[in-house]
């Protein structure tokens, strides 16, 4: 598999997670820890058929625990950071602390074996950021009683850039590990949700049909084409791409007639677009 290649499927969990506001909409009902159960649950039987069908069970006999660990922590810790952020502190603030990932992304990259952090990365990183922050931070202030929530948003931040990372330390580990990361993760968020929620499940079919479809997309399949995209593609390019997502999943919603369209989103694409552009300029730069 080519570098290029790579990427481009690494790419694919970004367009999954465009969709992740307007299915988790639909599932509204569903306690954020359950929902999280599920979904983790229906993620870890993909893994489930797509191994036993391509029979590569083999593949995960000799991965060590502390990989296995590594991963859990890193889809579990992730969530259970962020949906906590989201308790403690407004929205649009957490999220924008949280949304720091694809930068750190970037940043952290130059730690890695075999790659350099250029100018331009950074540059592109900030410039992207600059318009994910326009359409996630929309009437952000904030404020010291909600120190708490937002140290929680940088910890989830920390915690799945860290991931992202440190995962193309394991190039040589079958992508097939995201299966065992998933069904762990699906079992914790169950005993979290049993000691922190009560159980609600959806009234209505689009409910269900929600919570199957963040299962199977954004909080499911998304997770396999991640881990191929940072083992073995241009782990800058797709930090800085990554700040497209929240520009898709709002203009999703906007063609679902769940959000209003704003003047800001064409600032917030040309911004995007610029970032990347200049993280793929570098990219060829570097190799050329």
């Amino acid at each position: 598999m080519t570098k290029t290649t790579a990427t481009a499927i690494g790419f694919i969990a970004v367009l999954l997670w465009a969709l992740l506001a307007l299915f988790t909409v639909g599932a509204r009902e569903v306690p954020a820890l359950q929902l999280n159960a599920v979904c983790f649950a229906i993620g870890g039987a993909i893994g489930v058929i797509w191994t036993t069908v391509s029979k590569r069970w083999h593949e995960l006999r000799n991965v060590p625990l502390s990989i296995y660990a590594f991963g859990t922590v890193g889809l579990f810790g992730y969530h259970f950071l962020y949906f906590s952020a989201l308790k403690a502190a407004p929205p649009a603030e957490a999220g924008l602390i949280a949304y720091l990932w694809p930068l750190l992304i970037v940043l952290f990259s130059g730690f890695l074996p075999g790659e350099h952090l250029r100018p331009l990365h950074l540059v592109g990183a900030a410039v992207s950021f600059l318009g994910a922050a326009l359409i996630v931070a929309k009437g952000a202030s904030f404020a010291g009683e909600y120190t708490l929530g937002y140290l929680l948003a940088a910890a989830c931040a920390l915690t799945w850039s860290s991931y992202s990372v440190i995962s193309r330390r394991f190039q040589t580990v079958s992508s097939m590990v995201v299966t065992i990361y998933c069904l762990a993760t699906a079992v914790l968020s169950l005993i979290a949700h049993l000691a922190l929620e009560d159980t609600v499940w959806p009234s209505t079919q689009l409910g269900w049909a929600s919570m199957i479809a963040l299962g199977l997309g954004p909080v499911g399949a998304a997770f396999y084409v991640w881990d191929i995209g940072v083992k073995r593609g241009n782990i800058q390019l797709l930090g800085t791409a990554s700040y497209a997502a929240p520009l898709l999943s709002t203009l999703v919603l906007v063609g679902a007639k769940i959000a209003e369209p704003r003047a800001t989103l064409i600032v917030s694409a040309l911004l995007i677009t610029a970032g990347a552009g200049l993280a793929a300029y570098q990219s060829r730069q570097s190799q050329s």
